[in-house]
């Protein structure tokens, strides 16, 4: 028998049960992993350069990057939250450094050097792992449980964390509903949306640092930088407003109007100033050559054009209803969407266990003691920059705190 076993070997698996032996070395841990591959989520983010954590070390601010366990992670924050983190790698040997945008990683660069760091923590502290080992059940019977993986293999435990991460197959979660506890449907978060017509298909990697993106007929709104590509719209502005209208897009089938101000959030008379005073100032200027607001000059072509602009008109000769034009399509360009791209090797999950279930303190079953739930198996999802790793870090550590300060 097993004093702890872990059902993940992901992030917030192997991060919880290293806290548990380093907490208690005296206990026997098994991590489970259904697949033949571990830490395969820390592998491919960001880039493969893996994007542990965001440099925002004050626990208020960084749970208002949550459209979904913002609460809950406000208190847990206070126990553990990214400075934490940062201090724990650098205990480790492994420094990690804050990128302008606020993202941190591995000086080296490489996801390869968390991934290194976890293997011998589990190695040093003699933590079991069995690979290709999903589980099918899990029974709870008196002062122990009973796994069964899908081979019949079966397996007792004192205490078990389930940690599998999120998953676009509601069937994933299917021995934890079975147990009693009630899964929040899963649905994509952060992804970028497709265009309905490729207008701006021909302007793919063109990219300004600070648009204003808003869901037309809705609340849901963000700023920040945004790409064109080939399909659509990405950058961090539109995945950030994916994560936080997740729910409403699902509703709206993912057909919707996005409304970009390639210029940020500008009011329009400010803006219609702006132009008249260029107009009056450069009046023998041609308008299409002469990007204003630092727009590329290819992106300020197409935005001419909408505004059917020609290409020799002088700003002198520029009509009101063209100007009027122009503006529009600067300050509310009109995205016809229909389809997102979600990106399967860092999928994330808006939905999954019911956070009303679980003691946030501990982060165990109120239904069944002794079972502990970590990471984004959770009904907890973040924004894009490293706060699904820090929700993942934090709870592990919660639970495992709990795990392994009980006698056993």
């Amino acid at each position: 028998m097993f004093d702890v076993v872990v059902i993940g070997g992901g992030a917030a698996g192997f991060f919880g049960a290293i806290q548990v032996a380093a907490k208690n070395p005296r206990l026997r841990i098994l991590i489970l992993e259904k697949t033949n591959k571990l830490l395969s989520k820390v592998k491919v983010s960001g880039g493969g350069r893996c994007n542990v954590t965001h440099y925002c070390f004050d626990a208020k601010k960084l749970s208002r990057h949550y459209p979904r366990g913002e609460k809950l992670l406000k208190d847990l924050f206070k126990t553990y939250q990214a400075k934490d983190l940062v201090d724990w790698f650098a205990s480790k040997g492994v420094e990690l450094k804050a990128e302008e945008d606020g993202r941190m990683f591995p000086i080296s660069d490489s996801s390869q050097t968390i991934i290194d760091l976890f293997l011998r923590e589990a190695e040093k502290h003699d933590v079991t792992i069995r690979l290709n080992a999903a589980v099918s059940q899990i029974t709870s019977t008196k002062g122990h449980f009973e796994i069964e993986t899908e081979s019949g293999t079966k397996i007792q435990a004192k205490k078990i964390l389930v940690a599998i991460g999120g998953h676009p197959n509601s069937h994933a979660y299917n021995f934890i509903r079975a147990l009693g506890h009630p899964i929040d449907k899963p649905i994509p978060s952060l992804f970028t949306f497709n265009a309905a017509q490729k207008h701006f298909s021909e302007l793919m990697g063109v990219a300004v640092p600070n648009a204003f993106v808003r869901i037309e007929g809705s609340k849901f709104s963000k700023e920040g930088p945004l790409l064109i590509t080939h399909w659509g719209l990405s950058g961090p502005a539109v995945i950030k407003l994916s994560a936080w209208a997740a729910e409403y897009l699902f509703q709206q089938q993912y057909v919707f109007n996005a409304l970009v101000s390639w210029i940020g959030d500008k009011q329009e008379e400010v803006l219609r100033t702006d132009l008249l005073q260029y107009k009056s100032k450069y009046p023998k200027q041609r308008v299409m050559g002469n990007p204003l607001f630092a727009l590329p000059q290819r992106l300020w072509t197409k935005l001419c054009q909408l505004a059917e602009i020609e290409e020799e008109k002088i700003w002198n000769e520029l009509a009101m209803k063209n100007l009027n034009k122009l503006l529009e399509n600067i300050l509310r360009c009109r995205f016809e969407i229909k389809g997102k791209t979600t990106f399967k090797e860092e999928f994330v999950t808006c939905g999954g266990v019911n956070l009303a279930e679980i003691n946030t303190a501990t982060m165990e079953s109120k239904k069944i003691p002794n079972l502990f739930f970590a990471g984004e198996v959770l009904n907890i999802d973040g924004e894009t920059g490293g706060f699904n790793f820090q929700a993942a870090w934090t709870t592990a550590f919660v639970a495992a705190q709990a795990i392994a300060g009980d006698q056993m």
